[in-house]
């Protein structure tokens, strides 16, 4: 994989984006449902400044590669295939393995919310003694399962979605700037806002979620300081329900909404189907995760309330694994998906943004030129 080549951004148009975004002289109809006009007494947008050039990112080198040897293991997280975000972003990076590498199948299981450590583990070992090689962990929760059954098994490889901490030679980490793209959904959510009032709901409060909630307060407060937020997790650290409970999910954003949110994003996984839920019933707005959630079957009678999604792609990571794998070439993967290798960024299915995206390309130049740096630990 190769970093994104990007065109340099100059002086004059950092200012005059932080001028753009900062301006509060001029009201403008806010988007609802069915209406895609910019800015707001919340965020007031003159002419916004010109987007970078285009920037050229890959993550393959070209060439075709024989994955038919690979069987692969997939371990879901809470929700598995069908979540419509984090887990339907990993399948599909076996889905396209299997198009454009030959990989005959891909065994798949899925954590249930309650789990023992110890199901995961075994999850792993089944897997590992099926001979299946490689395995695909699928969350930060198994990092304790990756850890003992590859020791246990060094000649399989393994990689492990959402955790960098095992410095085992046979396991990979794919790891995301979740910050950065939470950032311009921030932004998204500001500028789309009637009532200069956004929401977050993440779904277990972990630090990995607060990635989320940390890039999205600073990319909202970056467009405008006036926003007000709403911040709230569905559960604590340690009961991973939250990420599969839409009725909590449902309940949360309609007390969001209730308090004057009228976007609200959400970093929940299957919970998100909820908060959807909750938005379209009051006429507002949502903001996706992980997947382009537009496009996603699952939501489909929500699509029409989906501002867009803070896509994390998952499915590039986990099919650039493979490809790497079937290439013996792990070393040519980034050490880190961001925005910088189209690791992360936002979607534009429905329209809804479009009218906006100069602002949100120029933030994501600014971001990956280092003129903006996006904290992953959130500032309240």
């Amino acid at each position: 994989m190769r970093g994104t080549a990007l065109a340099a951004v100059g002086m004059a148009g950092v200012l005059a984006l932080a001028g753009c975004a900062k301006d509060s002289g001029k009201s403008n109809t806010a988007s609802g449902s069915g209406d895609n006009s910019s800015g707001s007494g919340c965020v007031a947008a003159p002419k916004p400044p010109a987007a970078p050039a285009a920037a050229t990112s890959s993550t393959t080198d070209g060439g075709k590669v024989d994955g038919s040897k690979l069987k692969v293991g997939l371990a879901f997280d809470v929700g598995g295939r069908g979540d419509a975000s984090f887990n339907d972003a990993a399948a599909a990076g076996t889905d396209r393995a299997k198009a454009e590498l030959g990989v005959p199948s891909v065994q798949e299981s899925t954590a249930s919310p309650t789990e023992s450590e110890a199901a995961r583990q075994q999850r792993l070992e089944q897997m590992a003694g099926q001979g299946l090689n490689p395995i695909v962990a699928v969350g930060f929760a198994y990092e304790s399962a990756v850890k003992t059954v590859a020791t246990k098994h060094p000649d399989i490889k393994f990689a492990i979605v959402d955790d960098d901490t095992i410095t085992l030679p046979n396991v990979t980490p794919l790891v995301f700037a979740e910050e950065q793209g939470s950032f311009l959904a921030g932004v998204a959510a500001a500028y789309k806002s009637k009532n200069c009032h956004v929401g977050f709901v993440g779904g277990v409060n972990t630090p990995l979620i607060q990635k989320f909630e940390a890039g999205y307060l600073q990319g909202a407060k970056a467009a405008s300081d006036k926003i007000k937020i709403e911040d709230e997790y569905l559960t604590p650290a340690g009961d991973n329900t939250g990420f599969q409970d839409p009725a909590k999910g449902n309940a949360k954003a309609a007390a969001e909404i209730a308090k004057g949110a009228d976007v609200v994003y959400h970093a929940a996984g299957a919970s998100g189907k909820g908060v959807f839920d909750a938005a379209k019933s009051a006429n507002a707005l949502a903001i996706g995760v992980d997947s382009d959630q537009y496009n996603q079957k699952t939501v489909a009678a929500d699509k029409d309330i989906i501002l867009t999604s803070m896509v994390k792609r998952v499915d590039v990571a986990v099919f650039g694994f493979l490809r790497a794998v079937a290439k013996n070439d792990l070393g040519s993967l980034p050490k880190r998906f961001d925005l910088k290798v189209d690791g992360v960024g936002y979607s534009t299915s429905g329209g809804k943004v479009d009218d906006i995206k100069d602002v949100l390309d120029g933030y994501k130049a600014q971001i990956i030129s280092g003129a903006i740096t996006v904290s992953d630990k959130p500032a309240k």
